[in-house]
């Protein structure tokens, strides 16, 4: 072969309109004969390789990447060392170095010979092996472009980003609500083959955040609130597209992300530090990131979010206290039951990821959004709502949790629900005569501040500094059930920890406790439902306790719950305990004039809503399919209530054609 039958195979219309007049001339000039053979001078290598006709590619390329995409001679290098296990004998054809971190691949590159067709395959499990985002397949006159976005997920490209580009720049089309909408319904057609947010996080942990040497809950807590930040911001306009992508480097990925967490964190403060990083290597945050941003977190309730925070928090510890998040359905029942309204103030004590407080803020503003006629879309948690929304979260909506993680994650959705404004507060609730030592932290009060002046101004007698007796219409909550109290200042305030001679208790549980506690939180007339085991209500020893309630408060109902509702977690049987408290006077509160005898409803949950191993049984409909409703929801199998017309009435239609016969003051 001669160098004009070099030039001749090149200089064709195909190799003409892959790589540009420009690029030929210059591999021309670099063509040499030596000893009866061609030789090319290889631009990475600065020497005389010989020009088979696949080397020949190889530098036309090398050429292209360097005069064209503008790549310096430093970020190229061939023969770059691919290794598997313990296998480091591949060898990538080109290899450009990323701009940010120069021994990491940006670009693989496999070159063939003109009428080679094979590689492709190869190509992408180099790419996969070095964590490179592009890779280039040629045989000089095909070429294909892929970006890697997720292991093994790769997407065809139109054209590589020059050196002044980013991957984003040619990806092309920006992303809004309306296409993670698409990708939801695209998830939706598979069925039960969809993963869940949960089962991805999972994945995440088990493929990628088991090795990260981070805090799985923190980093993952970190990217989903910035993704809800930055999918509220594209749906209310101040973004015009979604900007949580993988569609860059990993360099330049990190930088973005850290940019809107920082975004998020100002938008809604309290829940991170202000100086607070996301501390995921860039690859580690590359995969997780391109991981997630399909997905749309907000709907019309923040199932999608509760679902994977609760995993979270309870493989974060809250198993160990005993505490188990509420589900749902369960919550959904309390909250139609109790019938919350937009003139009363309600609290959590014991509020895990908020559920109670985040469903009746839903409950009341449908109230609200029906008064003024305005309708309820399946992303009502993002759309703006009436200023009688805002004001009722800031002044009537409030919580508790002694667990840090918890209140973070409870703080997160009450902002996210309330629009900037939350009063969940890090308090241990039953403690409460050592409240004054948290309060006065600096630290504490940069946080929490607003939610507690408001709480204060909720006491029974705000003059004084005894924060046991306040004035809350409702409240709702699943106090821990496991451990006991024993310390002896702790107990001590209780009547409940005292024998019936008056003598202190060695111990109490704390789920005692917080029966006599949340009781303290109601005005009169304040109504009450509390979650609670099976036992409290039917042991002989709990007499004196049941005897404690109904001295204080008429028992509007019983709700046994079924024996799986707390699985995989716990298999204790509970129920649902809802009490007014007794009142006969109409200046202190609601009326709810003692009675020596009344009526009390009784129902047991009948309907399994989770398996054994605790996931959830899902309604299908004729077909077979996982229902949802008219927001997108899927449908979870109880007798609780009637879901939006789409299932039978329940327990709580029952209830409610039961508080209106007794007249009872909330219906």
């Amino acid at each position: 072969m001669t160098i004009t039958d070099v030039i001749s195979g090149v200089c064709t219309p195909a190799f003409l309109q892959t790589f540009g007049e420009s690029s030929l001339n210059l591999l021309q000039k670099k063509l040499i004969e030596k000893a009866g053979k061609v030789y090319v001078r290889c631009l990475a290598r600065d020497k005389d390789v010989i020009a088979k006709p696949e080397e020949i590619v190889r530098q036309l390329w090398l050429i292209h990447l360097h005069h064209h995409y503008q790549y310096p001679v430093s970020r190229l290098t061939v023969e770059y060392p691919i290794t598997f296990g313990r296998d480091s004998s591949k060898r990538a054809d080109i290899v450009v170095f990323d701009a940010d971190r120069p021994t990491v691949p940006y670009l693989v590159v496999e070159v063939k010979q003109e009428k080679a067709k094979d590689g492709k395959e190869q190509l992408k499990s180099y790419t996969h092996a070095t964590g490179a985002p592009l890779a280039l397949w040629s045989n000089g006159i095909q070429s294909v472009i892929w970006h890697r976005k997720n292991p093994n997920y790769f997407v065809e490209i139109p054209d590589l980003p020059t050196m002044g580009q980013t991957i984003d720049d040619i990806v092309g089309q920006p992303w809004t609500i309306q296409t993670l909408i698409e990708k939801e319904n695209q998830r939706q057609a598979e069925g039960l083959k969809a993963r869940s947010l949960r089962q991805l996080i999972e994945d995440l942990e088990d493929e990628v955040l088991a090795n990260a040497g981070v805090d799985v809950f923190e980093e993952v807590f970190k990217l989903i609130f910035t993704k809800l930040h930055d999918e509220m911001s594209c749906f209310r306009g101040s973004s015009k597209y979604l900007r949580f992508r993988n569609s860059n480097t990993a360099a330049q990925l990190k930088q973005s992300i850290q940019a809107l967490f920082d975004e998020a964190k100002e938008k809604w403060e309290g829940v991170f530090p202000s100086d607070d990083k996301i501390r995921l290597t860039p690859d580690h945050l590359q995969v997780c990131v391109g991981s997630l941003e399909e997905w749309k977190l907000f709907n019309s309730n923040l199932d999608v979010v509760d679902d994977a925070f609760e995993y979270l928090v309870n493989k974060s510890a809250k198993g160990e206290k005993g505490q188990y998040f509420t589900p749902r359905w369960v919550i959904d029942m309390c909250v139609k039951m109790l019938n919350p309204k937009e003139s009363e103030n309600l609290i959590d004590t014991a509020c895990g990821s908020a559920g109670f407080t985040v469903h009746s803020i839903f409950h009341v503003w449908q109230q609200i959004l029906r008064e003024e006629k305005k309708p309820i879309s399946h992303l009502f948690t993002m759309e703006k709502k009436p200023a009688r929304c805002d004001d009722y979260v800031r002044e009537k909506v409030y919580a508790i949790d002694f667990d840090e993680k918890s209140v973070r994650v409870a703080r997160c959705l009450n902002l996210i629900a309330g629009d900037g404004q939350t009063n969940v507060l890090h308090l241990n609730t039953l403690d409460w005569t050592r409240w004054d030592e948290t309060t006065k932290q600096q630290d504490w009060l940069d946080t929490y501040n607003n939610g507690w002046k408001g709480l204060r101004k909720l006491l029974r007698d705000p003059k004084k500094k005894d924060y046991r007796s306040f004035g809350f219409d409702v409240l709702m909550a699943n106090p821990p059930f496991a451990g006991d109290i024993k310390q002896t200042d702790m107990l001590s305030p209780y009547d409940l920890a005292h024998k019936e001679n008056g003598k202190l208790e060695n111990k109490a549980g704390r789920d005692l406790l917080f029966i006599e506690r949340n009781l303290d939180f109601l005005r009169p007339g304040g109504r009450m439902a509390i979650v609670l085991p099976q036992g409290r209500f039917n042991n002989s020893s709990d007499k004196r306790v049941r005897e404690f309630i109904a001295e204080r408060c008429r028992i509007l109902a019983v709700i046994g719950l079924h024996p799986s509702t707390f699985k995989p977690h716990t298999g204790t049987k509970t129920s649902v305990l809802f009490v007014q408290k007794w009142n006969d006077d109409p200046e202190a509160g609601v009326l709810c004039p003692k009675k020596d005898d009344y009526n009390i409803f009784f129902a047991t949950q009948r309907l399994p809503s989770k398996d054994n191993s605790g996931e959830k049984i899902l309604v299908l409909d004729k077909d077979g399919m996982p229902m949802r409703d008219a927001h997108g929801h899927y449908i979870v199998q109880h007798d609780l209530f009637n879901h939006e017309g789409l299932t039978k009435d329940g327990i709580a239609e029952a209830f409610a054609e039961f508080a209106k016969k007794e007249r009872l003051s909330f219906f």
